[in-house]
């Protein structure tokens, strides 16, 4: 008897700690709870977009050559996926590309900028490719600026149309197209150089 009572006076004076312990545990627990759902509500909001600089939109329009080069000793185009062996199309293929863009047809004419991204060979059945690259300006006033573009390019139609999907610099929020026509190709090398016609929303 004397054992059980030397065991249960000290639960006796243990219980109440134990009880306002497990309140404080449990109001803890509900604040955190309360503050995790108030960061949720609060994940988006409305803004003026003068804070952000945002004026009236215009539209731009600008017209470069894209140099793409595989051959000699410092091409801008490699090869970093070979094509599936069975395929005529060369589908499979992934080339990096660090194009040069100049104000004229011929290699030698000013630059304005580089066509920075890579080329995919994305179809079976024909030679069409899946653009994702960026137009990095260093010309003027875009220099540090650039224009995100993400298409299929039928690289035999005549005009190939892709999407503008962004920007940065000067042409954050941007969006609009850009229209490729192929100014010239060696068949034997794999060199091409094609007109871009690029036309952009921004502020």
């Amino acid at each position: 008897m004397q054992a059980l009572y030397s065991i249960i006076v000290p639960m006796a004076r243990i219980l109440p700690i134990l009880a306002s312990q497990l309140l404080l545990f449990f109001f803890i627990s509900s604040y955190s709870t309360v503050s995790v759902a108030g960061e949720d509500e609060g994940f988006s909001r409305s803004l003026d977009r003068k804070l952000l600089g945002l004026k009236k939109e215009k539209l731009s329009h600008f017209r470069f050559y894209w140099h793409d080069i595989v051959s000699g000793r410092n091409p801008s185009a490699v090869m970093v996926v070979p094509p599936a062996s069975n395929t005529s199309t060369g589908f499979g293929l992934v080339s990096m590309i660090d194009d040069p863009l100049t104000l004229g047809p011929k290699l030698s004419s000013k630059m304005v900028g580089r066509a920075q991204g890579f080329y995919a060979s994305a179809s079976q059945q024909e030679l069409s490719l899946l653009m994702v690259m960026n137009f990095a300006f260093i010309e003027g006033k875009y220099n540090g600026s650039t224009i995100s573009v993400l298409g299929r390019n039928a690289v035999f139609s005549t005009v190939r149309e892709m999407p503008v999907i962004g920007g940065s610099g000067l042409f954050r929020f941007a969006r609009g197209y850009v229209q490729a026509s192929t100014h010239s190709l060696d068949i034997k090398t794999g060199d091409a150089t094609v007109e871009y016609n690029v036309y952009v929303l921004h502020y």
